[in-house]
C-alpha cells in the first residue's frame, strides 16, 4: 500500500465529507466484531466522500441494535446484520413495511458454529460430533466457550445447550463476557495445542489463522433453529447452523430520504474470503478498523468501483489518484 494513498485516505475517514451535499445525516451500525468495523468503516469513506453524507457511527450488537430500530426507527442502517440471529423481531419489522434488506454485504455469507482444534480431532477422530465431545467432555477440556450475553448466537446456544442437556454431560458451559475474551480463549488454547471447544464465526482473524474442525451438531432443521432464536423458546431442539446470511437492512423511510445511497449500500458486498485476508492483514498489522478499510480500498479498487454511481465514482477517483 502506498503511504501516501494511505495517509490521505486515513485524512478523508475522519474528515467531512469533502463531495458537495447532497446528501443528509446518516447514522450506520458499528457492530462490536472485527469485520463489521472494517465494513461499516469502509461504508462510512464511501458516503461522506462519495455521497456527501454526515455519518454518525453508533457502536451497537445484533439484538440491541434491531430493538432500536423497532423502538425508535433509528439508525438508519444496520448491516453485518447475521439474520438467523435477530429472531422474530426483524421479521415483524419487515412485515410491517419499516425495515428493507438491502442485500448480503458478505457473499456468499456467515460461518457459524460449533468448533474444536483439528488436532483434537487429528488425535481423536470421535470428536467430530458432538456425541463423541459429549461421551469423552475430558478431551475437550470439559468446557463450552460460549457467547457474551448480547449477542444473537448466544440465545441460539443457550437453547441448543438445554436441548442437548450439554452440562448434564460433565461440560461446563462458560459465558464470556466479551468477543475478545472469546478469540482470546481460542488462541490461547491452539498456540499451546491444548484443548478448547465453543463456538465461533467467519469470516473473523481466528478462523483464518488457526486450523479449526466444526463439530458436527447433526442435520439442520429451519424450525427447531428458527425456535431456538427465541430467548423464551418452551422447546428447544437440536439443529446445526445454517449458512448464515448476513445483510445490510435500512429503515423504509432512509430508503426513501436518499435512494442513491441506499442503492450503493445494496451493492456493497465484501466475499468472505477476503474479508478474512482483511481481517489477517489487520491482526498482523496490529492495526485499527478505520486502518484495515484503508488497506481494503487501497487494493480492492476494482470492488468497490461496481458499487458507485458514476458521480461518487469521479469523486472517490480523485482522492485515490486513480
Amino acid at each position: 500500500m502506498r503511504k501516501l494513498t494511505s495517509a490521505a485516505l486515513l485524512c478523508a475517514l475522519s474528515a467531512p465529507g469533502l463531495a458537495q451535499a447532497n446528501c443528509g445525516e446518516v447514522s450506520i451500525t458499528e457492530m462490536n466484531w472485527a469485520s463489521a468495523s472494517v465494513v461499516t468503516n469502509v461504508a462510512k469513506f464511501v458516503m461522506e466522500q462519495g455521497y456527501g453524507c454526515t455519518v454518525s457511527v453508533v457502536p451497537s450488537d445484533t439484538v440491541p441494535a434491531v430493538t432500536s430500530v423497532a423502538e425508535n426507527g433509528e439508525p438508519d442502517i444496520v448491516t453485518e446484520l447475521w439474520l438467523n440471529s435477530t429472531g422474530e423481531v426483524y421479521t415483524r419489522l419487515e412485515e410491517e413495511g419499516k425495515v428493507e434488506r438491502l442485500g448480503k454485504v458478505l457473499t456468499p455469507g456467515g460461518v457459524e458454529g460449533w468448533w474444536i482444534p483439528t488436532y483434537l480431532v487429528e488425535a481423536h477422530p470421535e470428536l467430530k460430533t458432538i456425541e463423541g465431545i459429549m461421551a469423552n467432555p475430558e478431551l475437550v477440556d470439559a468446557r463450552f466457550n460460549n457467547c457474551p450475553d448480547g449477542w444473537g448466537c448466544r440465545i441460539v446456544n443457550d437453547n441448543l445447550i438445554q436441548a442437548l442437556d450439554l452440562e448434564a454431560s460433565g461440560i461446563e458451559v462458560f459465558n464470556h463476557g466479551s468477543g475478545e475474551t472469546l478469540a482470546s480463549s481460542m488462541a490461547s488454547a491452539v498456540q499451546s495445542e491444548e484443548p478448547w471447544f465453543g463456538y465461533y464465526w467467519g469470516p473473523t482473524v481466528p478462523l483464518g489463522k488457526f486450523d479449526m474442525t466444526r463439530v458436527d451438531l447433526g442435520e439442520y432443521n429451519e424450525a427447531a433453529h428458527s425456535a431456538n432464536q427465541n430467548r423464551d423458546n418452551p422447546d428447544p431442539q437440536v439443529s446445526d447452523f445454517p449458512a448464515a446470511p448476513v445483510l445490510t437492512s435500512v429503515t423504509t423511510d432512509f430508503r426513501e430520504r436518499e435512494p442513491e445511497v441506499a442503492d450503493m449500500l445494496s451493492k456493497m458486498t465484501f466475499e468472505t474470503d477476503l474479508m478474512s485476508q482483511v481481517l489477517a492483514w489487520k491482526s498482523d498489522n496490529n492495526a485499527s478498523a478505520e486502518e484495515a478499510a484503508v488497506y481494503f480500498l487501497s487494493n480492492n479498487t476494482d470492488v468497490w468501483n461496481e458499487w458507485l454511481n458514476d458521480s461518487a465514482r469521479q469523486k472517490l477517483a480523485a482522492i485515490l489518484g486513480n
